[in-house]
């Protein structure tokens, strides 16, 4: 009986501070007002990421960190990860805006796949481009996207993924996606003025000569035990 009685009272001792410990901040997903994904606890300390689907480095960069942030920063709520578009050409815009695509919650599984097929996708943007000069014209921005993500297998890799074909030509046309994606280019390239991608900021303040998963690494708060 005096065993019961302590278990009970001590389940009125667990404060807020166990209570965030249990807390698998990996399952929280939210939107900026900009149109930003971010992953985890939204009052943590802030790492954005500034990424290019197109860049072999940021590839390099979310398949080496990707696992220990989320398992040894951000489930822990000590760290929140925010996703950038740094957009670069229009196979970069066509991929940022079928990553987001439907659900909100598969965005940074969507993300992670996209750089972990890069290699197979690029080699495709190097056909379609080859061909691209005996196409039609497009007639609007959509269309060109329409066709490239057609072209270059977007659209096989997202249907695979649980975006119909349908969902994926609406989100192409979808001006509100565009005009986000838009800002988050031109506030990287012309505001931030980053040297090139990935670039880092943690809370606000740039990372300056960090590229790389080492570089960002001394950074970050201490994680905890």
């Amino acid at each position: 009986m005096r065993a019961l009685i302590a278990f009970i009272a001590a389940l009125f001792l667990i404060g807020p501070a166990a209570a965030q410990l249990r807390t698998d901040w990996t399952r929280t997903v939210t939107i900026t007002p900009g149109g930003t994904y971010v992953l985890g606890n939204p009052q943590a300390t802030r790492l954005v990421e500034y990424v290019s689907y197109t860049c072999p480095h940021c590839a390099h960069f979310v398949g080496e960190a990707s696992e220990p942030l989320r398992n040894d920063w951000v489930r822990k709520g000590t760290l929140s990860l925010e996703v950038r578009n740094a957009v670069r050409d229009p196979y970069d815009l066509a991929a940022a805006v079928l990553v987001r695509c439907g659900n909100k919650n598969h965005f940074f599984a969507n993300h992670e796949a996209m750089f972990a097929s890069q290699d197979a996708w690029m080699g495709r943007v190097q056909s379609y481009e080859a061909k691209r000069a005996d196409m039609p014209t497009p007639k609007s921005a959509s269309e060109q996207l329409i066709s490239i993500a057609t072209g270059t297998g977007l659209t096989d890799f997202f249907a695979k993924r649980g975006v119909t074909v349908e969902q994926q030509r609406t989100c192409l046309a979808d001006k509100k996606t565009l005009d986000a994606l838009g800002a988050m280019a031109k506030d990287a390239w012309e505001v931030k003025k980053i040297g090139g991608t990935p670039s880092f900021s943690v809370d606000g303040k740039m990372v300056d000569g960090a590229h790389d998963w080492n570089g960002l690494r001394p950074a970050l708060p201490v994680s905890p035990k």
